[in-house]
């Protein structure tokens, strides 16, 4: 078959496939206003002493503020692709990306007041905020978002909504699971659409980005606020293995990509 039939057989099954997702993306939007605010806990109440109960509170606090926080990145730069992306079904899609970016922002910024109030930020997550906010390319940006960070964070939804079950912040974790389902398959299907049109210099960007990105990242995973450094030792092991597990994913996703990615610290 001729190069330009491929091409454009290609290109017009990505131009469906973000349709699908935008679609998708419509179908399954939520308002923060429905969840169970006053009618079950914002987050794990605990037993106990009253000193337990706090200890176990300002954990939850903790938990939710980095989550607030990074929605807060998710939201900017969700607005970045939406005023930079030039096809016209990414734009439709990255239009519901954008509000759906917001209405997280918005749900962990309510639960973080109806649960006390947020707390230490993520020194790391700042740092991976301002590293892709200045990405150079589109291509990068939706690299980085959609298909690495939204990748890698949907199982962390399901850990928080388990361990946290009849809570607002398990049917906000729910909520943003499937959401962020739907960004990372979208950014999945477009980034393979931007790297089919890109110069070399372009994907070694990706190459560079992502190897400065890396040391960050594991940093992020590991780090822990004053309210949860408790824990630090005891999850030593447990921290290894999902750093390893995680390196492992980003390597597989730089494969499906043709991405040679150096993720060595």
């Amino acid at each position: 078959m001729d190069k330009s039939v491929i091409d454009i057989n290609f290109f017009a099954t990505a131009a469906e496939d973000l349709k699908r997702y935008y679609g998708l993306a419509k179908h399954q939007a939520w308002d923060v206003q429905e969840l169970s605010w006053g009618k079950i806990a914002p987050v794990p109440e605990g037993h106990g002493s009253e000193a337990k109960r706090e200890r176990r509170q300002a954990m939850w606090r903790s938990v939710v503020t980095q989550q607030l926080q990074a929605d807060e990145l998710a939201a900017q730069v969700s607005l970045q692709l939406l005023m930079t992306v030039g096809d016209y079904e990414a734009r439709l899609y990255y239009s519901t990306m954008a509000q759906d970016e917001a209405r997280h922002y918005e749900a962990w910024l309510r639960l973080a007041k109806e649960s006390g109030g947020a707390c230490e930020p993520d020194p790391y997550l700042d740092k991976l905020g301002k590293l892709t906010m200045s990405a150079d390319t589109l291509e990068e940006k939706v690299w980085l978002l959609q298909v690495a960070y939204e990748g890698l964070v949907i199982p962390r939804f399901h850990q928080i909504a388990t361990a946290a079950p009849g809570t607002i912040l398990a049917e906000i974790c729910n909520k943003l699971s499937v959401d962020d389902g739907i960004h990372h398959g979208a950014g999945v299907v477009y980034e393979r659409l931007l790297l089919s049109r890109a110069t070399n210099k372009t994907k070694r960007g990706i190459v560079l980005l992502t190897k400065e990105m890396w040391p960050l990242f594991v940093q992020h995973l590991s780090w822990r606020p004053r309210e949860r450094a408790w824990a630090t030792e005891l999850m030593h092991d447990h921290d290894r293995e999902m750093v390893r597990s995680h390196t492992a994913e980003v390597l597989r996703l730089g494969s499906e990509f043709d991405l040679d990615l150096d993720l060595s610290t």
